[in-house]
């Protein structure tokens, strides 16, 4: 059954709009479920286990499973509807509201966007596993989704401790670094990225699942990459610490274990990765929605990790200069998004604040200030936006002046980081709850 989800209240007299931003961002999720996913991935068929075109031996071998991230309770419960009891054991580190699993799993629920002791212990328990299946030659079956990074980890070196490895991770995801340069610096220091999870079970055969939370073909930074090793060409992790001058800011262990580190270059013979959802996949079906709401439709592919400010700014001008009405322009992806405060927020619900000051600035303002003629959503597919509950936030060219009535003032919620905040008071917020999958985030700008 497909999933449902909650948005705010339409206003009668801002419903044509909103509607439809719903409507395309319900579509959406829906088309990016994880569970449904593996379901049309995978086959089983008398002794082989089939995902698209390629078989595996699962009759004369046990099968093991470690899932990982915002999708993992979704993933192991399909696969478990799947092979059943051809399915020995599995470790599962999932989040928020996942679906219950048989017994054949143990389940952690692992901290994010920090690392818990619940992390730590799913990190040792599947590195167990793994050991176990090695000595088996099993075949071994990695479900892998965004937001793994931080709900299993096991530290390289005995000398970083819990509270280094949630130090360092709160600096990199509020200085502004990609999501590359944030994995370069996790696979430096964890004995589970950069492809330790598969090279713990080397003699095992492999297949890892991804639902991707990063561009097509980096798929080895989705967690920080378990089962996969980086190419050659991906950030250093001395480079990016020294690009956002981070040395004053970590933990002596954590620069010691980065210091110490040597990247794992040769893949696992034995290994096969495949991903079943990305970001072009809810893009995709967020623009065939607009379309047969009406609206002609564009996606700027080349808006995707852009400073937020950038990325605002050129979004608003696009959907200016568009001729054909309505109108509707959709981007995919992560902005880069400093933390500056101490408010509630994220990337999300942030875009939907700039672009409404950008709506502003350049001078579009409704006839009647119930009647908007340009709106934006923003959302993380996740359904989590930074440190606030909510997936992101609606907005559009009567945001402010709306504002201002409620006597809030849009510039001093932006400078502490509190955009969550102010949608909130505004009842603009989105709130969705953790929706099970993740790829990423959805942006799009209707025009009447």
């Amino acid at each position: 059954m497909s999933p449902s989800f909650t948005f705010p209240v339409v206003r009668a007299e801002t419903s044509d709009l909103r509607r439809a931003a719903f409507d395309i961002l319900s579509h959406t999720l829906r088309a990016v479920d994880a569970r449904r996913a593996v379901h049309q991935a995978l086959d089983l068929r008398d002794d082989s286990l089939w995902v698209f075109d390629r078989s595996f031996d699962i009759g004369a071998r046990p099968a093991y499973a470690i899932a990982l991230g915002k999708a993992a309770g979704p993933m192991a419960a399909a696969l478990d509807d799947l092979l059943g009891e051809r399915l020995r054991r599995g470790v599962a580190s999932v989040y928020g509201g996942a679906p219950p699993l048989t017994t054949r799993w143990q389940v952690f629920f692992g901290g994010h966007p920090l690392p818990n002791e619940e992390s730590l212990a799913a990190g040792r328990c599947a590195l167990s596993l793994l050991r176990q299946a090695d000595r088996e030659r099993a075949l071994v079956i990695f479900l892998v989704s965004g937001g793994g990074s931080a709900m299993m980890e096991w530290p390289r070196s005995a000398a970083v401790s819990l509270a280094a490895l949630r130090a360092v991770n709160e600096t990199l995801v509020s200085c502004g670094a990609t999501i590359a340069e944030i994995s370069a610096v996790r696979r430096a220091i964890s004995a589970i990225k950069g492809g330790g999870l598969s090279a713990a079970a080397p003699q095992a055969e492999q297949v890892t699942l991804i639902i991707s939370d990063t561009n097509s073909g980096e798929e080895f930074n989705v967690a920080s990459g378990p089962t996969l090793s980086p190419p050659n060409d991906a950030p250093d992790a001395r480079s990016v610490i020294a690009k956002y001058a981070l040395t004053k800011k970590l933990p002596h262990s954590i620069l010691n274990s980065i210091e110490n580190f040597r990247p794992r270059l040769q893949p696992h013979p034995l290994h096969h990765s495949f991903v079943l959802l990305d970001n072009s996949d809810a893009l995709r079906a967020a623009e065939e929605r607009a379309r047969e709401l009406g609206f002609v439709t564009t996606v700027a592919a080349d808006i995707v990790e852009q400073e937020i400010s950038q990325g605002c700014a050129e979004l608003v001008r696009r959907l200016l200069d568009a001729t054909t009405r309505p109108f509707c322009l959709l981007s995919g992806g992560e902005f880069s998004c400093v933390v500056r405060g101490e408010g509630k927020g994220g990337r999300n619900t942030e875009t939907a604040l700039r672009c409404a000051l950008e709506l502003t600035t350049h001078g579009l303002a409704s006839p009647a200030a119930d009647v908007p003629q340009a709106l934006v959503l923003s959302a993380g597919t996740d359904g989590i936006d930074g440190n606030s509950p909510a997936a992101g936030a609606i907005a559009d060219d009567t945001t402010l002046a709306r504002a201002r009535e409620a006597g809030l003032d849009a510039a001093q919620f932006l400078a502490r980081s509190d955009s969550y905040t102010f949608f909130r008071l505004l009842g603009d917020a989105i709130v969705t709850g953790p929706t099970g999958t993740n790829v990423r985030d959805v942006r799009m700008l209707l025009k009447e």
